[in-house]
């Protein structure tokens, strides 16, 4: 109820000319959360969903405009059979049971990320299910999901590639634009600002094209124990940068 309290406090407080157009977050302490609680790794995974429900319904309450978040990585593979098992259960099944509430919330719900490794169907139930929300533009939610930048990158050379074979494009045709519209974020704006909760201060391989020129920020607090006030505060915080591109 005291994180309410605060955070509707603070929403007044934000600038709308000065809002980030797209707002990136790795979802980072999850496990050491759980330790600390002395519980299972994968009842922090469960809390951590909670987290992500409370920061969705956040964003669309101050109009936010694009969020992404780092579900699953690439090197999340080399985990337990079971932790991973686990994992991409809990996701899609947190999909599923929140799929009828973000369509009725005006929320546009994608997956980003490689097929390569998912169970066979994953993709389609993950597909099914997010396509319903297709028609809705008020909030933008990417969940990065088996997601890894260098991969993403690769796949993007790969089909530029394929196109410059079959002579569709010239090697002098490709460029930053034609890149980005090969990734797995083509047509949406890069991330202004980029979240990491649990103290680390590295990418992990995340949206490193795209985070050229964002502004991060960092945290000590364990995902389970991000709070809407805090989202806020690093918003916030984002709105009294100065924001140059390399200019002067």
């Amino acid at each position: 109820m005291k994180d309410q309290q605060d955070y509707k406090s603070l929403i007044p407080l934000i600038v709308k000319d000065k809002m980030p157009a797209h707002v990136a977050i790795i979802m980072d302490g999850n496990g050491r959360w759980a330790n600390l609680h002395k519980t299972r790794r994968v009842n922090g995974h469960k809390a951590g969903v909670k987290v992500v429900r409370e920061i969705v319904e956040t964003a669309r309450e101050i109009n936010l405009k694009y969020l992404t978040v780092f579900a699953f990585s690439t090197e999340n593979w080399r985990r337990s059979r079971y932790e991973v098992n686990y994992l991409l259960k809990l996701i899609l099944d947190s999909l599923i049971n929140e799929i009828d509430d973000l369509v009725k919330h005006g929320v546009n719900i994608r997956f980003i990320g490689t097929e390569e490794h998912l169970p066979p169907g994953y993709d389609i139930k993950v597909a099914e299910n997010c396509s319903r929300s297709w028609h809705n533009s008020e909030l933008y939610l990417n969940v990065a999901m088996n997601y890894g930048g260098r991969r993403e990158l690769v796949e993007a050379i790969q089909a530029i590639s394929a196109k410059a074979k079959e002579g569709i494009i010239k090697p002098a045709e490709i460029t930053e634009e034609v890149i980005s519209k090969h990734l797995y974020t083509a047509g949406m704006p890069d991330p202004d600002l980029v979240i990491r909760t649990s103290g680390e201060i590295r990418l992990s391989n995340y949206l490193i094209w795209q985070s050229t020129y964002s502004e991060f920020w960092f945290t000590e607090t364990l995902w389970p124990d991000f709070t809407r006030a805090e989202f806020i505060q690093a918003i916030l915080d984002y709105q009294e940068r100065k924001r140059r591109f390399g200019k002067r």
